[in-house]
């Protein structure tokens, strides 16, 4: 990347600060809503979760739905991002950027960038509340580097999504809703309850969707569990909606206004 590249990245990461701070909303759905999330599913079901957490190596809720409530932290960042990309582009923003001296790609980097910084506060803020609630990961130093290394690619893979989901949908209710999938799917996997105590068609859904590897995987390398497979699995899916995203937001981006 050229020192002029860079520096419009750094200029677009920053006015994507500011606008965040602009819409304290988003702040809050952001960076706030994963803490009371997981606040509201230790309180509530963690006592009732016990007896099913038998064979899972985690002998607390909190151990075993942080790792989820991480992997949601980034989906619910990825849904800001489609809706301030989206704004600017319903609003001619990204046109003018179109005919003014700035390099091209950092509009979109910009926006990458100043999301991942914001999802990495929201993820410290997360494990302050799961620390907080008694989580207490024993993984090893290289558990815990590969498990945010798998985090920080999917939250590269969500945000370049997300900028194609902002700059594909005409309003910004439709960019908002085109992230509910990311936020949605993780419901139905291993993330907040054994697949094993699923109905069978159910169960096979749960484990056979991304995300329960990407869970699985971050959920055993956090606690010092066996990953098997799931690690690598999971590194596969990631860098697979790191490529997607960018080559689809790209086209998106480099298409003439109007075609």
């Amino acid at each position: 990347m050229s020192s002029h590249a860079y520096t419009d990245t750094m200029t677009m990461a920053r006015r994507d600060f500011k606008h965040t701070a602009r819409y304290p909303m988003m702040l809050v759905s952001t960076v706030v809503a994963p803490g009371f999330l997981l606040v509201m599913f230790v309180t509530i079901f963690g006592g009732a979760m016990k007896g099913a957490l038998a064979g899972t190596g985690s002998s607390h809720y909190v151990d075993y739905i942080t790792p989820a409530i991480l992997i949601q932290t980034v989906a619910f960042s990825a849904q800001t991002t489609a809706i301030m990309v989206n704004t600017d582009m319903t609003e001619g923003v990204i046109a003018r950027f179109r005919t003014m001296a700035v390099s091209r790609p950092s509009v979109l980097t910009g926006a990458v960038v100043g999301s991942f910084l914001r999802t990495l506060i929201a993820i410290a803020m997360l494990f302050a509340v799961a620390v907080g609630l008694g989580y207490r990961p024993r993984g090893s130093v290289l558990g815990w580097l590969a498990a945010l290394g798998i985090t920080g690619l999917l939250t590269v893979g969500f945000m370049w999504l997300a900028v194609g989901f902002g700059l594909n949908a005409e309003t910004v209710a439709g960019a908002s809703s085109s992230v509910v999938a990311l936020e949605f799917l993780p419901f139905i996997s291993g993330a907040f309850v054994p697949t094993g105590s699923m109905p069978a068609a159910v169960r096979w859904v749960a484990e056979n969707q991304p995300f329960n590897p990407i869970i699985g995987g971050v959920r055993g390398l956090l606690g010092g569990t066996p990953v098997g497979n799931q690690g690598w699995i999971a590194l596969g899916w990631c860098a697979g909606f790191a490529l997607l995203g960018y080559v689809w937001a790209r086209r998106l981006y480099d298409r003439e206004p109007g075609l």
